[in-house]
């Protein structure tokens, strides 16, 4: 029998990574691993849960080579999670015809990329706080092949119905790193100074099902998520940066701003 020390008295962090036993039934023995809960392998599972599909999917990280993929990684649905821990994201589906059939549609108006939107979201969500981008058809062979990246397979009864990578890029502030000094910033700025960027007005949000988008008719009503006069969003390159109110100048729609959020309060 292994001894141990003694256990410490004092309580258990929320931090330190948790403990998972498991029983040996071939050698009746004891098995400890020690684990920390990964982002990755619960973004995986979130993605997993909720991925269109008749019967209910896995996500098991056993690995999975480019070569077991073949050339669906050229087709894959992709995303781009920026925050607290940024990441790539993608999706390869052995039958997307059957995904889409399962989300309860197979017009030619709604795409894989769409279907996948809400998997990806609560995939990102695992992440911590920061923004999703947009879902997309491209090719992730680089993705799928880089030895950072972590492929889960996709399963239903013993059956592969794709495949899910994701490569986490740590935001690690790089230690003794020379401060900028104003001036320098100052020059820096003013060579982007003429860039320009989109700034978005929105004034609310809503979620609707598939169903619902494909049955919008002229003179439909769609409810928001804000009640009358509540403030405005201000977005800029959908980053959340202030508040305002719609005001009409000369018959145009414009936003006057009413309040400035700092770099935590901007982040969706």
């Amino acid at each position: 029998m292994a001894r141990g020390s003694p256990a410490s008295s004092s309580p258990p962090s929320r931090n330190r990574p948790r403990i998972l036993t498991f029983t040996s039934r071939s050698r009746g023995e004891e098995i400890v691993k020690k684990t920390t809960l990964d982002p990755q392998v619960a973004a995986a599972a979130a993605l997993a849960r909720l991925l269109p599909s008749a019967t209910e999917l896995s996500a098991d990280h056993r690995g999975a080579g480019t070569e077991e993929l073949g050339a669906g990684t050229r087709a894959a649905v992709v995303a781009s999670f920026v925050g607290e821990r940024s990441a790539d994201l993608a999706v390869v589906l052995v039958d997307a015809d059957a995904v889409s059939a399962a989300s309860g549609t197979d017009s030619s108006l709604v795409s894989v990329a769409d279907i996948l939107r809400p998997a990806l979201d609560a995939a990102a969500a695992e992440l911590g706080t920061g923004v999703l981008g947009e879902a997309r058809i491209d090719d992730a062979t680089a993705l799928f092949a880089d030895p950072d990246t972590l492929v889960f397979t996709l399963a239903t009864g013993g059956l592969t119905a794709g495949w899910f990578a994701i490569r986490v890029r740590e935001n690690d502030v790089v230690a003794g790193a020379a401060p900028i000094s104003d001036d320098a910033m100052v020059g820096k700025l003013g060579r982007i100074s003429n860039v320009e960027m989109a700034l978005t007005v929105e004034i609310g949000r809503t979620r609707m099902s598939v169903r619902d988008v494909l049955s919008l008719e002229p003179g439909a009503v769609i409810e928001l998520d804000r009640s009358a006069g509540a403030p405005a969003d201000v977005l800029l390159n959908g980053r959340l940066i202030a508040h305002g109110e719609i005001v009409v100048i000369d018959q145009d729609y414009a936003v006057r701003i009413t309040r400035i959020l700092d770099v935590a309060e901007g982040i969706l």
